[in-house]
């Protein structure tokens, strides 16, 4: 058995005059996210054999204030792939993983995360995990999908099942949604 977990990175600032998209970093908010997330890992008692991540600055930053909340931290794997990736590149990165690794956890963008998520899982009635994400996968969001396979590379479309799905929001309803007219 296999669990990926997919995070996307925290909510990043569109403020900043930066010069790349692979450079923007987190706002306020995204910082908030991030930290909270990993307090909720942490009480969770969540753990990962594996970590690998998109190297974009909000990736990276996200991680950081991640481990901030969690209390402890594991090394990522920086791959490239990643950043902005669709989901068969994500696929190939999952088929990737070490065998050894029961649990990875993957950082990473939309909308590559969301397709990969809806390509993984059946579309099967009554599944809210699912249908949550076919309408969005928010910023700092996790999804964690099980798979029945003892290698990584035998993960395909439509094999995976739902385990969890946590948002921000979920946890603090200040970090959801602005209210339109703020």
């Amino acid at each position: 058995m296999k669990t990926l977990t997919l995070l996307r990175h925290a909510k990043s600032s569109w403020d900043d005059p930066v010069a790349r998209d692979f450079d923007r970093p987190l706002n306020a908010r995204g910082i908030r996210g991030a930290k909270r997330m990993g307090r909720y890992l942490r009480d969770e008692g969540l753990q990962y054999d594996h970590l690998v991540s998109s190297p974009a600055i909000r990736c990276t930053e996200t991680l950081d204030y991640l481990w901030e909340g969690m209390g402890r931290s594991v090394t990522p794997s920086w791959d490239r792939r990643i950043y902005l990736a669709s989901a068969a590149t994500l696929l190939d990165v999952v088929h990737d993983a070490p065998d050894s690794a029961k649990a990875v956890l993957m950082c990473g963008h939309n909308p590559g995360f969301e397709d990969l998520i809806l390509m993984l899982v059946p579309d099967r009635q009554g599944d809210p995990l699912r249908d949550a994400v076919e309408e969005k996968f928010p910023t700092a969001a996790l999804a964690a999908i099980e798979f029945d396979v003892e290698h990584w590379s035998d993960v395909k479309g439509d094999s995976g099942r739902f385990v969890r799905l946590m948002r921000p929001r979920d946890l603090d309803a200040e970090l959801g949604p602005v209210p339109h007219g703020h």
